[in-house]
């Protein structure tokens, strides 16, 4: 891999012409002055806990000794960027699941990263600081100090010994080697480069996440997404339940007082015609809510299942639609509301862009996998990225292991397929209002 990162690295054309060489020099400088401060620092911080150890102060200052590679670690992954072609490496560490130091330490300890890493400190501190500074002294030392021959000259205006090889006594002789130092500049940057490459694969090698602590990170990452779905759709729920059960409810009793009222009042006076239209915009204020409560979370999804929420999805899309639901069993809760509100989308978007005269709906639940599919004969070219609403319902089916997949060629037809892995559930008890 190392070697593999120098022949790239090198094997460019214009390698001397570009900025390459720059940021390998600025990579090992930024490596010795972060080393030397890391060695100092421990030693500091190992001297002060030694002492303070008598009056147990310095217990703790020697525990955070173990943990000093995690902050180096860090920094040294974001200098990976200057020499390193490959993407930045990513951190190694989980994230606790509690909030909290206690739980941070725990995690911390356990993890193979964290010792890995204060492995890498230490031969920062010890090896690595000091062996780029002799590698940078070898390569532009040497030449810098031919380089600045006229100069030194200059200043001392006598005779000077240049890179302590030659004796110099004169300006033209001091220019002569200056551009002997500039010659020989060019080809040490190749050796300084590679040694920059290599360098930098070493710490990508210790410091970067391994394939199992990928994985893990992967399964985190989903267990994270699946409870923002089950949080939002709790939440969901909650907004439903608080409207139905009170904005709703005030609305009716609102209706109802308006429309006693115009029984008590005379009919075709001024106050009868204000009370009249004050009940039927209270209806029609009652109906829109009733639709919004329906749009957040049905109750008959809840009640009766995906199929009875399709169908009356169906019944209540402006397309004809035609349905074939038979024997779809009842299903977990995160998937039978994927699954209703991927249909109801798909249904928005063909009466508002596919110029379809008709939609078809099937679902089947086969081999433990819900399968719905919705097609439309309409003038296809639908791009599920272009804001169709489905980029969102999508990761929340991918939440659940499942899959959105749409086909629409110029012309049509249009078809959108959801797969979620799922097991039939016994059916639920109906809930009251």
């Amino acid at each position: 891999m190392a070697r593999e990162s120098v022949r790239v690295a090198l094997g460019r054309r214009g390698y001397l012409g570009s900025s390459a060489p720059g940021r390998a020099v600025a990579y090992l400088v930024g490596g010795v002055l972060l080393g030397a401060l890391v060695l100092v620092g421990g030693l500091a911080l190992a001297l002060l806990g030694g002492v303070l150890v008598v009056v147990l102060v310095g217990i703790p200052l020697l525990g955070l000794l173990a943990f000093a590679g995690i902050p180096v670690a860090a920094l040294e992954r974001r200098r990976l960027t200057l020499v390193d072609p490959a993407p930045p490496a990513p951190t190694p560490h989980r994230t606790p699941e509690a909030p909290g130091i206690p739980a941070w330490f725990k995690l911390r300890v356990k993890e193979q990263a964290t010792w890995r890493e204060l492995a890498y400190t230490a031969l920062l501190a010890l090896v690595l600081w000091p062996l780029d500074l002799l590698v940078l002294a070898c390569t532009l030392g040497a030449p810098a100090l031919l380089i600045g021959a006229p100069a030194q000259l200059a200043l001392d205006g006598g005779e000077i010994r240049a890179a302590k090889l030659w004796l110099v006594s004169d300006y033209p002789h001091a220019f002569a080697i200056a551009l002997l130092g500039l010659a020989l500049l060019a080809p040490l940057l190749y050796p300084l480069g590679a040694y920059a490459t290599a360098r930098a694969a070493l710490a990508r090698l210790l410091l970067a996440p391994r394939e199992a602590e990928l994985t893990h990170q992967l399964a985190e990452v989903t267990r994270s997404r699946a409870r923002l779905v089950d949080a939002f759709e709790a939440e969901r729920r909650r907004i439903e339940r608080d409207l139905h059960d009170g904005a709703q409810q005030r609305l009716v009793a609102l209706t109802m007082t308006l429309g006693l009222a115009r029984l008590d009042v005379t009919p075709g006076s001024p106050l009868a015609a204000q009370l009249a239209t004050a009940h039927d915009e209270a209806g029609n204020v009652l109906t829109e809510l009733r639709e919004l409560i329906r749009g957040i979370h049905p109750q008959v999804l809840v009640d009766y299942g995906l199929a009875a929420a399709i169908e009356d999805a169906a019944e209540r899309s402006p397309i004809p639609v035609d349905t074939d639901l038979d024997g779809l069993p009842r299903l977990p809760e995160p998937v039978e509301s994927a699954g209703y509100f991927t249909t109801r989308e798909a249904l928005t978007n063909i009466a508002r862009h596919s110029e379809a005269p008709r939609a078809h709906i099937t679902a089947r639940h086969e081999h433990e996998t819900l399968r719905i599919d919705v097609r439309d004969n309409g003038k296809g070219g639908a791009d599920p990225g272009r804001g169709t609403g489905l980029t969102g319902l999508a990761d929340r089916i991918a939440v659940l292991d499942g899959t959105l997949t749409v086909t629409s060629p110029p012309g049509g037809p249009t078809v959108l397929s959801v797969e979620i892995p799922c097991r039939a559930q016994q059916p639920r008890a109906l809930t009251t209002d």
